[in-house]
């Protein structure tokens, strides 16, 4: 996949009760199939005691970003009355790789499904809401590890590209550096051509 792609700015919470019931829907960016299952699984164990935790992402899953993963489950609601509203929110706004799980308190209430599907829909358009939508170019993580002579030019071309990385200093210096998809290759012919390849890319 090329070009860009609409996101959640960050995380973000949003909660209202309908008769009785109270609905928290929960929401974040999520930029591989892990982190969107690891955020399901957090968000259920942090509200364990709730009677449904329905979880929803959507995440490209692969390097190149074309392979669009979808994922809902009612997670115990009626079939058809809470994950599939939830994604529905997501893909109607056209959002990729984020996560979004709606806690519920049941209130005594039954709410029907069509009370399920617009309060399910309800907490994900506000916890989006919350979160912001922002655009973003798809990226790949770059791992880099040069031995320590290079290591101070291999970090100021990094600066330079204003690119985030995180940096290792072992016996050698490791790199992780998060780069747009578009600018990769150069990014990497620029570091083997300043070190002369004396650079190791992954």
């Amino acid at each position: 996949m090329s070009g860009t792609y609409q996101t959640l700015e960050g995380p973000a919470t949003a909660s209202f009760a309908v008769q009785g019931s109270e609905f928290i829907g929960h929401a974040r960016p999520a930029d591989s199939v892990a982190a969107a299952e690891s955020f399901v699984d957090a968000v259920s164990e942090e509200y364990a005691d709730a009677t449904h935790n329905v979880p929803a992402y959507r995440v490209r899953a692969d390097a190149d970003g074309d392979l669009l993963r979808e994922y809902s489950s009612d997670a115990g609601e009626p079939s058809g009355s809470a994950g599939k509203p939830a994604l529905n929110v997501l893909a109607q706004q056209d959002i990729e790789n984020c996560a979004v799980v709606v806690t519920r308190y049941y209130g005594g209430t039954n709410l029907g499904v069509g009370g399920l599907v617009r309060a399910y829909s309800r907490a994900v358009k506000e916890a989006v809401e919350e979160a912001g939508i922002v655009e973003e170019r798809p990226h790949e993580r770059v791992a880099i590890t040069v031995a320590y002579d290079d290591s101070g030019t291999v970090r100021g071309i990094l600066e330079s590209e204003g690119l985030e990385f995180d940096a290792d200093y072992e016996a050698e210096v490791s790199f992780e550096v998060r780069v747009p998809l578009a600018e990769s290759d150069a990014l990497r012919d620029r570091l083997r051509s300043a070190t002369s390849g004396r650079v190791d890319l992954s």
